[in-house]
């Protein structure tokens, strides 16, 4: 059987569903899941943002640490509502989105932007427990922190493009 007429088929299946029928079906609570996309990247990004250009030497005189005990969690917080939200917009044209080489490079670079974060705490951990209240300048963290604001506003942009699409 071939795999792209299986996935494709299974797609199709998921649009089905009942969910995203309702979901396409409804004048109000398509643009609310909508918006509770938008307030997750709001969040994400909000919060991903600050921490990132400390990264880069911005506020070299803030603790790193007390900043990140705030805002990683907003940040968690943001990702989730946004993968939630972002999961239910898809369905309701999951063999379209699917298709589009656009939605394809968003995925990748969404997943290049969570792998980044990932290592990029792990080495700011390990790094912070070092020196606790260390101004954080090495250039291993400054190129992830620039290559986060980069991955990050790629996936935001992304996104907003395939509306339009």
């Amino acid at each position: 059987m071939d795999l792209g007429a299986t996935l494709l088929e299974a797609l199709t299946a998921l649009q089905n569903m009942a969910l995203p029928s309702a979901l396409r079906a409804s004048r109000w609570v398509y643009p609310v899941v909508n918006a509770g996309h938008i307030l997750g990247l709001a969040l994400l990004f909000g919060a991903i943002l600050p921490l990132d250009l400390r990264l880069l030497g911005f506020w070299r005189r803030m603790p790193i640490k007390p900043l990140a005990r705030v805002l990683i969690p907003v940040a968690v917080s943001g990702l989730a509502i946004s993968v939630t939200t972002g999961l239910l917009l898809f369905s309701v044209g999951a063999a379209k989105y699917a298709a589009t080489p656009l939605f394809q490079v968003k995925l990748l670079l969404l997943l290049a932007a969570v792998v980044n974060a990932l290592l990029l705490r792990r080495a700011a951990d390990w790094t912070l427990a070092q020196v606790p209240e260390m101004p954080v300048n090495t250039a291993r963290l400054q190129l992830a922190g620039g290559l986060s604001i980069a991955l990050w506003l790629a996936v935001i942009l992304c996104g907003r493009f395939l509306a339009y699409i």
